[in-house]
């Protein structure tokens, strides 16, 4: 963790702020290694101290051996300009993920300027232990997988099957899902995003499934489309293209590459072969404390992949009232090439 802060205020020094408040929930957790859902950090300098309320301070100064523990005491915007100013300041960065109430509020004590917290340009690059994590994780949900395929029957509906789901994770010692698992039978595949119905799950149609768990504060995130009964000949077709562009962008997501590369070749793949209007998100996300961080894979990205870049790969070409396919596992870069997560085969499924 005192490495954390170190890079931290590194970044801060950068730019020439000398004070702030880590006001974004997983941030502050990857800064202090605490869970509190009422927390904050504020970095005077390099001097870091943790602010929580009498719910969980004793756990916090238990567990918190590398920055100073308080008890805030009435509300959160005062008790903090009051102790700011109690050693001569009377300014603060912040980050524009605040709430405009909590701006506000602050305001009133304070004078406050706002900077991107550089927490996470730092959570973009995981640890060893960090992917150690995400890769128990994985095992997790990968083994949920495996089971769902011998517990899932035509005629039960979505939401059951997403209740299955559930049931297994906390078997599994889960936390929780890491977002509303997607189960989408038939013509409801098309829908990238669509919400778990109470729809049946229909024989001789596509199902995908989008899933997964949080496991000690970090996410994994996994999608197959598998078949229910004989396939048509297109869907058949529509699989291997997604699964040969998934491949085509997984090899290229190496160290010192342009992560827009890794959403272009599957983009340009899937279009070359007639259905890039068809292909209706980006390539991938980054995933870790939270499903969706950064960095973007996507043909506007800025940034250059390096190593501890966790990010999904998960093509998709949906086709409206008939079908969807999307293909996704989580890769990660170490050793300066890219590795899968997930030990589950991309080979299209009929059941």
């Amino acid at each position: 963790m005192k490495k954390r802060l170190e890079k931290f205020y590194e970044l801060l020094r950068e730019k020439h702020i000398k004070h702030y408040l880590i006001t974004y929930r997983p941030n502050v957790f990857y800064l202090s290694g605490f869970s509190s859902s009422n927390a904050y950090i504020l970095c005077l300098e390099g001097e870091f101290y943790f602010f929580t309320d009498s719910r969980y301070i004793e756990g916090a100064k238990e567990k918190i051996k590398h920055m100073e523990v308080i008890n805030i005491e009435g509300a959160f915007t005062e008790f903090v300009s009051k102790f700011l100013k109690a050693r001569n300041i009377d300014s603060i960065y912040i980050d524009k993920s605040v709430s405009y109430s909590f701006y506000e509020e602050l305001s009133k004590h304070i004078s406050v300027s706002f900077e991107k917290d550089p927490a996470f340009s730092l959570r973009k690059i995981k640890s060893k232990d960090e992917i150690n994590i995400m890769l128990e994780g994985v095992k997790k949900s990968d083994a949920v997988y495996k089971r769902l395929l011998d517990f899932v029957k035509p005629g039960m509906t979505e939401k059951e099957l997403r209740d299955f789901l559930i049931c297994e994770f906390l078997k599994e010692e889960a936390q929780k899902e890491s977002f509303d698992s997607i189960i989408a039978t038939g013509k409801n595949s098309a829908v990238p995003h669509h919400e778990t119905s109470f729809d049946k799950i229909e024989t001789n149609k596509p199902l995908l499934v989008d899933m997964g768990l949080m496991w000690k504060h970090y996410a994994t995130d996994f999608t197959r489309t598998f078949h229910i009964g004989k396939p048509e000949d297109e869907f058949v077709k529509v699989y291997n293209i997604v699964k040969d562009a998934h491949l085509f962008a997984v090899e290229k997501a190496k160290a010192g590459v342009p992560l827009k590369e890794v959403d272009m070749i599957a983009r340009d793949y899937i279009a070359s072969k007639g259905y890039g209007d068809y292909f209706t998100h980006s390539t991938g996300h980054g995933v870790g404390l939270e499903i969706h961080e950064e960095p973007r894979v996507y043909k506007t990205s800025q940034d250059i992949i390096e190593e501890g870049f966790v990010f999904t790969v998960e093509p998709g070409i949906y086709l409206p009232n008939r079908f969807g396919v999307r293909l996704e596992n989580i890769v990660y870069i170490e050793g300066g090439y890219p590795h899968i997560m997930s030990t589950i085969p991309l080979d299209l499924i009929v059941l």
